[in-house]
């Protein structure tokens, strides 16, 4: 397979790796763009439990595109967590990413949560057929869901990059080792989930990893933030850490792009 020749592919880069910060709304996604990086990713389960629903039940479909069309003009690449693609048929899947490539998405994010895999590349192999300037990130859930079998992790990802993936990700792996194993045996960019507990960003680009993500942990770590904060204030603490101010918070809201 030729490599998808984007500006989004081309930040995959072996010995630099992309790292990509997930956000979970406008304000969070331009605070980031702000910081520098160039590109931010969505994460299903902020953008979920913002909206009071559950994550991977396929009930944030419209949730997800109303936020791609906000971020899509947002002066940075975009890549948009759609969980299994919302939907178990092909075509539907496809129309999904073609609304999110028409929202300005470079990217999308399609997890197969060991289901079946002839069904999942099937997905994968439609929306590259309808969108092929779209990177999809084919990930597999064997070590998040299942038990990490590495056979079988590699079995799903050679479906995966045979019906037409850009790049695949393994969240939950954390064994250099393995990681590196995969890295030789798939000529696509590898994406890995950080964990505070296992490799260091840089420990993962000497490994070979193109793309790191932070997938839900920004979301986490700003409700662990705003819980120790109330907290304090109501032990008679001054707060800790630092904030935006109202201004900075406010200015991000010109930047909003078609809602």
């Amino acid at each position: 397979m030729m490599p998808l020749a984007t500006p989004f592919a081309a930040l995959h880069l072996a010995g630099a790796p992309l790292l990509l910060p997930n956000a979970w709304d406008h304000a969070s996604a331009l605070a980031l763009a702000r910081q520098g990086f160039a590109a931010v990713g969505t994460t299903s389960l902020g953008v979920a439990a913002a909206a009071g629903l559950p994550d991977g039940a396929a009930a944030t479909r419209e949730p997800t595109i109303r936020l791609a069309r906000q971020l899509g003009g947002g002066g940075f690449l975009l890549s948009v967590d759609a969980e299994d693609g919302f939907g178990q048929d092909p075509d539907e899947v496809a129309g999904l990413a073609r609304e999110l490539a028409d929202a300005g998405a470079a990217g999308i994010n399609i997890e197969d949560g060991l289901g079946p895999v002839g069904p999942h590349a099937a997905k994968i192999a439609a929306v590259k057929a309808a969108v092929p300037g779209l990177f999809v990130n084919a990930r597999t859930d064997t070590y998040w869901l299942g038990d990490g079998g590495h056979a079988e992790t590699c079995r799903r990802l050679d479906a995966y990059v045979q019906a037409g993936a850009d790049g695949v990700f393994v969240p939950g792996l954390s064994d250099p080792r393995r990681i590196a194993d995969l890295v030789t045996t798939f000529d696509v960019p590898l994406n890995i989930l950080y964990s505070p507990l296992g490799p260091t960003f840089p420990q993962l680009g000497d490994l070979g990893v193109r793309r790191v993500s932070l997938g839900s942990l920004l979301y986490r770590r700003a409700l662990g933030a705003a819980l120790d904060t109330a907290l304090d204030i109501r032990a008679g603490r001054t707060p800790r850490g630092g904030a935006p101010d109202y201004a900075e918070v406010q200015a991000l809201s010109a930047q909003r792009g078609d809602a």
